[in-house]
């Protein structure tokens, strides 16, 4: 965990950046994610994503170390993403089973997202091919979740406070579990598993991790 705590605070905040710094960033993460999904994340290459960024391979590395590094940005940018989302969708909503239902719903829309969906599967894929990186990547995800998602998560709903980190990481591990695999099953067989099913299945795995939560 030192080394993912030593990433995270290299990393500076989306607020720390001059204007142009933040712009270059920005078009080498979305470049990024295009590679990374088009020719799969380990053969990926930092010239063909600052190509198509039209910046140099000295500007991708002003701003990242190395493909792991751009990729744990865009993940970040997810996350951040997410609960801003989240949480203008969720606090107006005054019972907790209405949350559930509308954050459900929510998830489905990004299990139709085949690019996002494309990237998770193939970091876990090189992580899992590569044991020597496997830990160091994993603890890097964990130590982001527990810094960005666990907190809001428990704001967003409230009834999890009563749980310890160790056990909220684990729920928020298991949903995501579920949901890359409901996701990439319903990409490669969208009639068979429509998103009435995703709904479904992804409503059951939230409210069986919520205490307090009615089961249908």
């Amino acid at each position: 965990m030192a080394d993912a705590k030593r990433v995270l605070k290299r990393q500076p905040g989306p607020f720390q950046r001059q204007p142009r710094g933040i712009l270059t960033r920005s078009e080498l993460i979305r470049s990024a994610r295009h590679i990374f999904a088009r020719d799969g994340f380990e053969h990926a290459r930092i010239e063909d994503i600052a190509l198509r960024a039209h910046k140099t391979r000295g500007a991708f590395y002003d701003n990242f170390k190395d493909k792991e590094d751009v990729f744990l940005a865009i993940f970040e940018e997810d996350v951040f993403r997410d609960l801003n989302e989240l949480g203008s969708l969720l606090l107006p909503l005054p019972t907790l089973n209405e949350r559930i239902e509308a954050l459900a719903q929510y998830l489905v829309r990004l299990s139709n997202d085949l690019e996002r969906m494309l990237l998770n599967v193939e970091f876990k894929l090189y992580a899992i091919r590569h044991p020597n990186k496997r830990k160091r990547l994993a603890d890097l995800l964990r130590a982001m979740r527990l810094r960005t998602s666990i907190p809001e998560i428990s704001r967003l709903l409230p009834q999890l406070d009563g749980k310890t980190a160790s056990a909220k990481l684990i729920d928020c591990l298991a949903i995501c579990g579920v949901m890359d695999g409901l996701a990439l099953n319903h990409l490669f067989d969208p009639d068979g598993l429509d998103n009435h099913a995703l709904v479904r299945y992804l409503r059951l795995c939230l409210k069986e991790t919520t205490p307090g939560a009615a089961l249908p």
